[in-house]
Parts: C-alpha cells; structure tokens; sequence
C-alpha cells in the first residue's frame, strides 16, 4: 500500500510534528483548521489546507465524517489522528478504513478493547500479567460496592470503565466515605464519558506511573522502546515526563517489556501504542491501561532509542515490517519533557489565556521543542492549553536536568502565565533530581506558596548581584587616575 499523501486531523505542534516527518519520507500533507486557527502554524506547514467548521472542536477537529469527505475530496491515502480528539475513536477508525483510507493507527476493535479498561482487563487476563486487585465487572450497587471493598481493603480507587483524565475517579479510605464517592464518581463518569460505568480496586499508595512503548506490524513483530517515568503529575495528568526511569532495574525493565508486549498481542495491536503500568514501593508493577495511539510524551522515547515513532507508524501502515528487532534497540543518554501549558502554576494551574506578546524559544545542541504558536497568536480557550513540548537529551540524567533547567530560563512567554515555572521548581527540587519520587509529587512538595518563595529567593539574589556589580563600578570610577 502507497501512501502519497496523507490528511492529519489534528492541529497544533502534534499535526505539524506529524507532518514533518511526512515530508521527510517524501509525502504531500493535509492539514484540517477551524475558523479561530485560521492563522495557526500548522496550516501554513501543510501542502494543502481545508477549514473544517467553527471553533469548538464538537464543530471542527471532532466531526468524523466531514473530515473523511475532505480526505476523499482531495485524494488523500491515509489519516493520522495524532492524539486527543478522535484518536482512539473506534467508530472513526471504521469509517476512514470503510472508505478505502489508510487509518495510521490501531485496528478499530484494539481501540475499542483497550478503549475500556474492563474489557482491556478482560483480555490480558490469559497472559498472567499483574494486576491491582480488584473487580472485573462494572458495578452501581452500592451496598455490594461496601462487600467488595472490604474484601479488597481499603483504600480503594473508584475508577470509571470509559474514563481518563483523573475524570470519575475517586480514593476511598475507608466505608463511612464510600456511598458519598460512588455516586460522585458515577456521575461525573457519565457526564464526562456518557458512560457512569465504575469498577473498584486496590488503591496503591506512593505509586510510580510507568509506561512502556510499543510498536507492532502486520506480520506479527512486536517490540518494546523501554519506558517513560511519568510520575510527576497535576490532576492526574502528566506535565514532566522521562526517559528511561531512574527506578528500574535491567531485569525488571525487561520483564514490563515482555508485558506490554504480551498486552499488544492479547488485542492483535498494529502500529505505536503505550502500555501503563503502576509501580509500588516494593517494585511490582500492575497493568492500568493502553492508550492505543502516539503520546504526547514519545520524543523522550525518540531521543534515548535513536527512532521516528511517526516514521515507524507511517511504515506499519503502508504494510512494511518493522525495520529494528528488540535485540538492535538499545537506550542511549537521558531525555527529560517539560509540557508547556497555558496555565497558571499559582492558580490551581486554571488555564491562562491571553495573546502572546512576546513568545521566544530555547535553542541548542540538545534542545528540541515541538511547538504549535507563534508570537501575537491568541490562545484559544476551545482547546487543551498545551503551547509546546521541551524536550531535552544529554549523556546522563543530572545533565538532562541542568539542559532543561537552562532550556526554561530560555524561554520568554509574556502574556500569558505557564508551567515553565513549575518545571524550574521540578528540576531544582531534592525529591526529583534524586529520583526519590512518586505521582504523589505535587500533592507533597509543591504549593503557590513554595513557588512564590523560590520567586522571592531568585529576585533577592539578582538583587544582590546587581548592588555587587554596582559597587564594583563605582570602586572603579573612584580610583585615582595617575
């Protein structure tokens, strides 16, 4: 199968990646826009470029069958969904591979299985791969809920079946709390997902969340590209993320590999796709889910696996065979993300919008950014507020953290507050550059208070280099002249 031109339905610094390494490989690309994105990057990046509707994305980036006549509109061989918006729609990758259009992704029952996390459940049971003690069926029942739990003992994680994002999920300590946390999370399941199906199981204190990624042809190969450490987290989504994790070993490395590869095949899975696994304090790691898709966080895996994930994708896609075997994939260096979101880090990190007044990137050896804005763009509040990625890449993991500490102090947003920030507290703070972390990241060391301080900290030294510097001018002008 050729693929000669290929439609990204996505905006942002995800579309004009994806389209970079398209027109690397020699193929025309399409971008799709609504109206408020009209001047965004991403449109001008493209070959060609069709509005798509107006600016909520239930009007634009998410009406599948608009898209889909686009594409065939302008004879486009295949699509990439990038990430969010109908990725891991299952009814959307039907309707493009019904259409006799390439859909650069998982087949539609792999999103729909591993799309639920009960059926995903379901079908890596038969490969004895760890799990966190639980149920295995939805439940509404609250009364049995109250058994269930003591069974598991609490805590417990209330999560919902159709869920992410931290949406319908809800820590219970203990029985007196449960009847309250169920109907919570049950509603907010079904206003987020239309779906309030909820399940119960171990809540796993001071966890690790690490992912494993992987990639699959249709000739039956499967490999592993190590892990990312995702650990650092707000509202249970990811804002640092890293490659490889500070925590594993070779061994235990190998045997999440063999799992996540084990997971790919309980579900027939093509092309990228990650696999979660949460990671206690006495190194067992438990299956959570697969996101059957590209993640906002592959460059890491890019940089310490010397690969183009989207290059790969593209090659599964077209039937070619993966062109490395596991045993030709090594790690090499350290990468370090910093996503960098339209937020206020000293606001409950609420989004932030404005226009970017003044928007300059870090450059250097080492330094990569995968951005979506430009200076004097608006940021539109229809949207994730994600502007760019840092990423970062050097020999060891205290050089990656001293290339993004100096990569932020680079950066110059005005306009707008960001998570830049934040990341600058991440890589100064004692529990990170140790690697003695967990998700519970934020909730332990991190508060608008600890970041005002290191504010009023740095300003308190800069002070005092300059009254040093001023005084050092002045001895010089005194200074007799003979």
């Amino acid at each position: 199968m050729d693929i000669k031109k290929i439609l990204v339905a996505n905006r942002g610094e995800i579309a004009i990646r994806v389209m970079k390494t398209a027109k690397k490989m020699g193929i025309k690309t399409v971008a799709i826009y609504s109206t408020i994105d009209r001047n965004a990057p991403h449109v001008r990046y493209a070959d060609q470029a069709v509005c798509i509707g107006e600016a909520p994305s239930n009007q634009s980036y998410l009406l599948g069958d608009k898209i889909i006549s686009v594409a065939k509109d302008l004879d486009v061989d295949a699509i990439h969904p990038g990430y969010g918006f109908l990725s891991e729609n299952a009814a959307f990758a039907k309707a493009v591979t019904q259409n006799n259009i390439i859909f650069i992704g998982p087949d539609p029952k792999a999103i729909e299985v591993m799309g639920s996390k009960l059926a995903a459940k379901e079908a890596v049971k038969a490969y004895d791969i760890p799990m966190v003690p639980g149920i295995d069926k939805a439940i509404t029942d609250i009364d049995k809920a109250i058994v269930i739990a003591n069974d598991i003992g609490f805590p417990i994680l209330i999560k919902a079946s159709a869920g992410g994002g931290g949406k319908g999920m809800r820590v219970v300590n203990d029985e007196g709390e449960l009847p309250s946390q169920m109907q919570l999370a049950i509603s907010e399941a079904t206003a987020a997902f239309g779906d309030g199906s909820v399940f119960i199981e171990k809540y796993v204190s001071s966890p690790r969340h690490i992912e494993i990624q992987v990639m699959a042809d249709t000739h039956g190969n499967v490999v592993h590209l190590f892990e990312r450490e995702c650990s650092i987290q707000r509202r249970h989504q990811k804002v640092v993320e890293e490659a490889p994790s500070s925590i594993l070993t070779p061994t235990l490395r190998d045997a999440m590999g063999t799992a996540a590869i084990q997971v790919a095949k309980a579900c027939d899975y093509k092309g990228a796709g990650t696999v979660e696994f949460l990671l206690d304090d006495q190194l067992n790691f438990y299956f959570l889910e697969m996101n059957t898709r590209l993640q906002v966080e592959h460059p890491v895996t890019e940089l310490i696996s010397g690969t183009d994930l989207v290059e790969l994708q593209i090659r599964v896609a077209r039937g070619e065979k993966l062109p490395i075997t596991q045993q030709e994939l090594t790690i090499k260096g350290h990468a370090l993300e910093l996503r960098v979101y339209a937020e206020d880090p000293l606001n409950d990190f609420l989004p932030s919008v404005g226009n970017l007044t003044t928007y300059l990137l870090p450059e250097g050896e080492g330094v990569r950014v995968d951005n979506g804005f430009e200076q004097g763009m608006d940021i539109p509040i229809y949207y994730d507020p994600m502007l760019s990625k840092l990423i970062v890449y050097g020999d060891t993991r205290e050089e990656a953290i001293e290339m993004l500490s100096k990569a932020i102090d680079a950066y110059k947003i005005e306009g707008v507050q960001t998570t830049l920030s934040f990341g600058k507290f991440v890589c100064e703070h004692e529990a990170f550059r140790s690697g003695n972390f967990d998700t519970h990241f934020v909730k332990k060391y991190y508060s608008p208070e600890a970041l005002r301080k290191r504010f009023e900290e740095e300003a308190r030294i800069a002070a005092l280099i300059a009254l040093k510097q001023h005084m050092h001018e002045q001895q010089i002008l005194r200074l007799p002249t003979t």
